[in-house]
C-alpha cells in the first residue's frame, strides 16, 4: 500500500474522530431522534463547514481528491481543531497549507465581535504575526493611526507609525517588547512568507530594528502596564490582558482597563 493511499485513509479516519466528539448542541444544531453514531453527521459538517456533503464523504472515506487550503481551514474551524490538530490535517492532506500560505489570517465572526463588547475599553485581536485582526473604536482613537494602514499590524504601526512614539510614553521599552515577542513568534515559522516579509520591511524602515534584531530577545504576550498619551485624556496608565482564542491559541485578545 503506497504512501498517499496510506495518509488519505488517515485523513479520513482523523476527520471522523473529530466530527464524532461535537454533539449537535455544541454545534448550535438541533437535537432530532436517535443518532445511529455519536457526534455530527457527515453532512452537518459539511454544512457547518460550506462545502458539499459528497465531497466531505469523500475524504472521510479516503478517495484520491486535493482538498485546497481553503477547504482545509474551513474543515478545521468547523470540526474546533487546535492548532496542532490543524497542523496535523494539513499534513495528512499533503500540507497543501503551504500553499496558503501567503493568505491573510482567518478571524472567526464570534472572536471579531469581542471588542466591541468591551467598549469603552480598548481592545483588540491580534494574529499570529501581530497583526491587528479586529479592534474597537476606543483602541482606534487611543492607538492613532493604526486604523488607516492597509495592512494594520502591531509591530509596523510601533516602528514606522510616527503617533507611535507619541501615544506610547515609555516608547523604547515598548518598541523592545513587541520586538521581542514578533522574533518568539517568527522562531515558530521560520519560513513564513508573511513573517519573512514583515520582518524585511521593519528592517529597511527602522534603525532600531536592525539594531535590536540580532540580539535575539525573546518575550511572550502576558499581562501588565502602559503609559499612554491619550488624544483626550492625556497621559494615562493602563493595565492591559491578554486572552488567547481557544481554537488558534496564536490569536489574542488584549483588553486595556484604567
Amino acid at each position: 500500500m503506497t504512501t498517499s493511499v496510506l495518509r488519505r485513509r488517515e485523513l479520513g479516519a482523523f476527520l471522523r474522530s473529530r466530527r464524532e466528539r461535537i454533539s449537535p448542541a455544541e454545534a448550535g444544531l438541533p437535537t432530532t431522534g436517535r443518532r445511529r453514531t455519536p457526534g455530527l453527521r457527515r453532512e452537518e459538517i459539511a454544512l457547518i463547514a460550506g462545502i458539499s456533503a459528497t465531497w466531505y464523504t469523500y475524504l472521510e472515506q479516503g478517495r484520491d481528491v486535493r482538498p485546497s487550503g481553503q477547504v482545509l481551514e474551513a474543515l478545521a474551524t468547523a470540526l474546533r481543531l487546535s492548532e496542532h490538530e490543524r497542523d496535523h490535517l494539513f499534513h495528512l492532506a499533503g500540507d497543501t497549507r503551504d500553499e496558503q500560505a501567503d493568505a491573510p489570517e482567518p478571524l472567526a465572526p464570534g472572536v471579531a465581535g469581542v471588542p466591541a463588547l468591551v467598549e469603552p475599553n480598548p481592545a483588540y485581536v491580534t494574529g499570529m504575526r501581530y497583526d491587528v485582526l479586529c479592534h474597537n473604536a476606543a483602541a482606534a482613537e487611543l492607538f492613532t493611526g493604526i486604523s488607516a494602514m492597509p495592512e494594520p499590524n502591531l509591530a509596523r504601526w510601533v516602528f514606522t507609525e510616527p503617533a507611535a512614539r507619541q501615544v506610547l510614553v515609555d516608547w523604547d521599552q515598548e518598541a523592545q517588547n513587541v520586538l521581542a515577542r514578533l522574533r518568539a513568534a517568527v522562531g515558530r515559522h521560520p519560513d513564513h512568507p508573511r513573517f519573512t516579509r514583515l520582518v524585511d520591511e521593519l528592517h529597511a524602515a527602522s534603525p532600531e530594528v536592525r539594531a535590536w534584531w540580532p540580539r535575539y530577545d525573546i518575550q511572550i504576550s502576558r499581562a501588565g502596564t502602559k503609559r499612554l498619551r491619550h488624544p483626550r485624556l492625556g497621559v494615562i496608565t493602563l493595565a492591559h490582558t491578554a486572552f488567547h482564542v481557544a481554537e488558534r491559541p496564536e490569536q489574542t485578545l488584549v483588553i486595556y482597563s484604567r
